[in-house]
């Protein structure tokens, strides 16, 4: 990790040049008092030209880094290769805002995520921030791209499922500094950040981000404090955000005449409102329901219970649609699922359970 990072320590690197600078001129002027001719002469004004350059680096130096992090360069489109190779460098810190990612694309995923393994060696702490596919913006940005034919859910879906594979193959270690969280928000910027340079650029009406001007800031300029502020804002707010873990599967217990038997890990997906759960993991029968918290958005609800109910032709979401969510989230499966949707017990009024018996407290996937 590079040991001047920020202002405060491009600050102290010029102090420390400085001092080393007038170091050698005190050096050199006590040479000057010791000798005497020509090489007192020498050391003497050598010596005073070293205490100049140490005072102008000390006062100049500052302002000039201030020029250089106010100055921005536009580049007309993002290239991904140049991205990777910086990936592959960075030692602090990546983050990466966006509805999605080109990067997770098959032509450059082997690359990305070869450098995001480098990156997470090198000791950076990685933060990915996608949109939700299942939140009305992500809807609203296809219609926006209509005319490109891009499916916006389904290419946020398909990143995440690589995310989550990926992030599965780490070791604990670098696990540990690999965050992906989803927004609910409507996408206003572009955020592609290695260590304190970034590329940024806004979401035109009709084009794909990727292929209009980028701009490349340092992140202690102004410009760098804005998108760093937004990025804060969606990645902290609590009701705007959904980490993968909880995107990924749900816990649900599994519950037999109103007593609890299990907790179970399952995969889920929420279509016009309706949530469905893949129940291969373990067999239904009799009177079985569950208690699951959904939506997983909501940390700080309670878990309600359900019964489960297998899709019907005469549903208002056909089970086929059902099952092309399932397969855009999860990928396609050789086996079949067991696809259940949640719905309310007969005569039972979904009162919340315990806290202590929150689903939600669970790990692993």
């Amino acid at each position: 990790m590079p040991e001047w990072a920020g202002r405060g320590g491009r600050q102290r690197r010029a102090f420390v040049v400085g001092g080393a600078l007038l170091g050698v001129a005190v050096v050199m002027l006590v040479a000057a008092w010791r000798s005497t001719g020509f090489l007192s002469d020498l050391l003497l004004n050598l010596g005073a030209s070293v205490v100049l350059a140490a005072i102008s680096y000390v006062i100049f130096d500052p302002l000039f880094e201030e020029a250089r992090k106010a100055r921005v360069q536009e580049h007309l489109s993002f290239d991904q290769q140049a991205f990777v190779a910086r990936l592959n460098r960075s030692g602090r810190r990546v983050r990466i805002l966006d509805t999605w990612t080109i990067l997770l694309e098959q032509r450059h995923r082997e690359e990305t995520l070869t450098a995001i393994r480098a990156a997470l060696g090198n000791g950076a702490q990685v933060q990915l921030l996608l949109l939700d596919p299942d939140c009305t913006a992500a809807q609203q940005r296809s219609e926006e791209l209509e005319r490109q034919r891009v499916d916006v859910p389904r290419q946020i879906r398909t990143n995440l499922r690589h995310l989550a594979a990926f992030s599965d193959a780490l070791d604990s270690r670098l696990r540990q500094r690999l965050q992906v969280r989803l927004y609910d928000a409507s996408p206003s910027i572009q955020l592609y950040q290695w260590d304190g340079r970034a590329l940024i650029s806004f979401f035109p009406i009709g084009k794909l981000s990727f292929n209009v001007p980028q701009l490349e800031v340092d992140m202690d300029s102004p410009w760098g404090g804005f998108v760093h502020a937004r990025f804060e804002e969606l990645w902290e707010h609590e009701q705007a955000t959904l980490n993968l873990e909880r995107y990924w599967s749900v816990v649900v217990t599994l519950r037999h005449d109103d007593s609890d038997v299990v907790e179970v890990r399952v995969p889920y997906v929420t279509v016009d409102g309706q949530h469905y759960v893949d129940c291969r993991g373990f067999r239904v029968t009799g009177p079985l329901t569950v208690r699951a918290m959904l939506p997983p958005r909501a940390p700080g609800a309670s878990p309600a219970v359900f019964a489960l109910a297998e899709p019907a032709d005469g549903d208002h979401t056909p089970a086929d649609a059902v099952k092309r969510h399932f397969d855009q989230k999860y990928g396609h499966e050789d086996g079949d699922r067991a696809i259940y949707r949640l719905v309310p017990p007969p005569g039972h009024s979904r009162t919340p359970a315990p806290r202590s018996a929150a689903a939600g407290d669970t790990h692993g996937r």
